[in-house]
């Protein structure tokens, strides 16, 4: 986080909390995924995989921290909160759901990356919070009223806004839309975002585009199924 606050009290979760079998599966799908990586990316050591592991247990968070992945994503914050009080404090966690006011104290004490923030009134609620972590801007290319983030024209006001308040964004994330032309423009586009705004991080590309996303300039991709195989299906999780 980009606060002085300790984190949450937590202990180390060994590599052996994961089974062999689940050691050796989701080892052999890193070494795949970061073939396609190598053969699509300028530079593939620029890019960092963030390892999804919503609905997943922890033996999953622990595989993943044995193989170096040390880069964690979850889109529920009570999975969240209980992932992170279990597991190796050297993971960095990023929350990629919705950005919910009503949540946002809850979401700064255990994320350190924030990603989905969005409208100006949740970065008003993160700088009031004790423990800002860094931030993440969700840029939106389709319109969807279902789909979370802001439009490209009201990015730079966002980003303007949350320096004003002393916030870190690091950098913009987006979901493309499903066809690959449609996540060519959308992934184009917020790679020229962050160069014009002088932002470091450039979060685009999961499991089915990412080989878009790391042609066209991605710092992170964001991946569960191609890692772990088909995922749980969610419960009712806050």
């Amino acid at each position: 986080m980009t606060t002085s606050s300790t984190w949450v009290a937590m202990t180390t979760y060994p590599a052996s909390s994961a089974s062999d079998e689940l050691l050796a599966r989701v080892k052999t799908n890193l070494g795949a995924l970061r073939t396609r990586v190598a053969a699509s990316a300028p530079d593939p050591s620029a890019v960092r995989i963030v390892a999804v592991t919503k609905t997943f247990g922890l033996d999953v968070v622990a595989a993943a921290v044995s193989l170096g992945l040390f880069d964690v994503g979850e889109n529920y914050l009570n999975e969240l909160e209980s992932k992170r009080a279990a597991s190796d404090d050297r993971i960095r966690w990023h929350y990629l759901g919705a950005v919910q006011t009503n949540k946002i104290a809850r979401l700064c004490r255990v994320a350190d990356v924030l990603c989905g923030v969005s409208r100006e009134k949740e970065l008003e609620h993160i700088a009031r919070c004790d423990a800002t972590p860094g931030l993440y801007i969700q840029v939106d290319y389709t319109g969807a009223a279902e789909r979370n983030g802001a439009m490209p024209s009201e990015v730079s006001a966002l980003v303007a806004r949350a320096g004003a308040l002393d916030l870190d964004v690091r950098g913009l994330m987006t979901v493309a839309p499903a066809n690959p032309q449609g996540a060519r423009v959308a992934f184009r586009d917020t790679r020229h975002l962050v160069d014009d705004l002088g932002l470091d991080e450039c979060s685009m590309g999961m499991s089915e585009d990412l080989e878009i996303a790391c042609e066209l300039g991605t710092t992170e991709i964001r991946v569960g199924r191609a890692l772990f195989g088909e995922r749980v299906v969610p419960g009712t999780l806050a």
